[in-house]
């Protein structure tokens, strides 16, 4: 049964399940891992559209073979992945055809795990019926398994992008800030969530979009907050260059990100851009675009203070479309976020027109590449075309989320008084 009061929806808990989850988690974890170990993930493992030059799992394994027989893996221009991905897969977990497909799977399953308890966080409850809804939404997302069965690192992504917020709605500000430290050490653009995980762990996650209210942040709590931010950062970027000897690998990954020295062609919007743009006139268009990311963080971090959670979300929505090297994962963990927000669904304005333009997109991406790239029938406009549509998909679903987000407040308003015309 659901109740709706003042935006907010309070959901009966449901009673048996292994952890609240029911025997429908294990069931879906296990039809993906079925999956992880069929043909298929072998004709995904290249995919531009599944993996970046970031997140490649044939280029991870290029970097760890190098590594293993004492070549510097970030002396070419190939390996752009972290060195602690390194230390992980050639100390702890060497990777295999039986290690890799559990991993992924694994990490999947905590991702969705964490996007669980996020739900749970936000409604305050220690269970509801639509648990394994929330969890079946990311498991089952193609924009989200399909890049996992690929074997891309952009799975670890947003299963650490999920632990740290679920680790923030918790109140567990040490682990939160470390699962940040170590998504920002895989994904420099990541670091865009410091400041609303920050305004997260000093506020409630529950649902205050029908209430709007300023809320007075202290500095003094914040700073130390961010101050320990720093110093798991440096902990983990010290460790990162023991790992490889060398400062190399700040320009080959961090650096990739602000630099774009790879233009692989991918679901984003800089490669074809920076494909056409003139040499001299690269340096400053890198600045513009980079610096771009930036100025959403503050805006929707004050508009969206009484839910900070709900801030969180739209600046994924935002990297989703704006990062240098996406995949389709990144907009994948922007839409499966959604289902978090189930108040703001009677006022999103054209969710119709949303998902067509995804389901366009999904029809035209994979088409046009292989037109491209593989029929050569085509050209670079043909697949660059297709992700400017995909772009708009993202975009619509942004701007309908954020439009969505703030008629709610109006909405109920409307509901509570009467408007008088004199």
């Amino acid at each position: 049964m659901v109740a709706e009061s003042k935006g907010v929806f309070a959901l009966a808990p449901r009673v048996g399940g292994v952890n609240g989850l029911h025997c429908d988690f294990p069931a879906l974890v296990a039809s993906r891992l079925a999956l992880a170990f069929s043909p298929l993930t072998h004709y995904l493992r290249d995919d531009h559209l599944l993996s970046s030059p970031l997140t490649s799992y044939s280029r991870l394994q290029e970097g760890i073979y190098l590594f293993k027989h004492g070549i510097d893996p970030y002396s070419g221009s190939t390996f752009r992945h972290s060195p602690l991905l390194l230390s992980l897969f050639t100390t702890v977990i060497p990777l295999s055809e039986v290690t890799a497909p559990l991993l992924w799977t694994t990490s999947d399953a905590v991702a969705a795990w964490s996007l669980v308890h996020i739900w749970r966080a936000r409604q305050n409850v220690s269970t509801t019926s639509r648990d394994s809804l929330i969890a079946a939404l990311y498991l089952l997302n193609p924009y989200t398994f399909l890049p996992s069965l690929g074997l891309s690192t952009s799975s670890f992504e947003n299963s650490l992008c999920l632990l740290s917020i679920m680790f923030a709605c918790r109140k567990q500000a040490s682990a939160s800030l470390l699962t940040l430290a170590f998504l920002v050490q895989l994904s420099l653009p990541s670091i865009l969530l410091l400041v609303p995980l920050l305004l997260l762990i000093s506020s409630s996650p529950t649902s205050h979009l029908a209430s709007p209210h300023f809320i007075k942040t202290s500095v003094r709590r914040i700073a130390p907050l961010a101050g320990q931010f720093a110093v798991y950062t440096v902990l983990l970027s010290g460790a990162a260059t023991l790992v490889c000897g060398n400062l190399t690998w700040l320009e080959k990954t961090w650096g990739a990100s602000l630099t774009l020295p790879d233009l692989t062609p991918n679901p984003g919007l800089w490669w074809y851009f920076f494909t056409e743009m003139f040499d001299h006139f690269r340096p400053f268009f890198l600045m513009v675009f980079s610096v771009h990311l930036l100025i959403y963080v503050l805006p929707l971090c004050i508009k969206f203070q009484h839910d900070i959670l709900y801030a969180c979300f739209l600046i994924l929505g935002i990297l989703s479309i704006f990062k240098a090297y996406p995949t389709l994962s990144d907009p994948g963990l922007f839409l499966s976020m959604l289902s978090l927000f189930p108040e703001t669904f009677p006022y999103l304005n054209h969710p119709i027109v949303t998902a067509l333009l995804h389901l366009h997109a999904a029809l035209l991406l994979p088409l046009f590449h292989y037109l491209w790239l593989t029929q050569g029938t085509g050209n670079a406009n043909f697949f660059y075309a297709s992700t400017l549509v995909f772009g708009m998909a993202n975009g619509s679903a942004l701007l309908d989320s954020i439009w969505a987000g703030l008629r709610i407040a109006i909405g109920e308003l409307k509901d509570d008084f009467e408007v008088v015309q004199e």
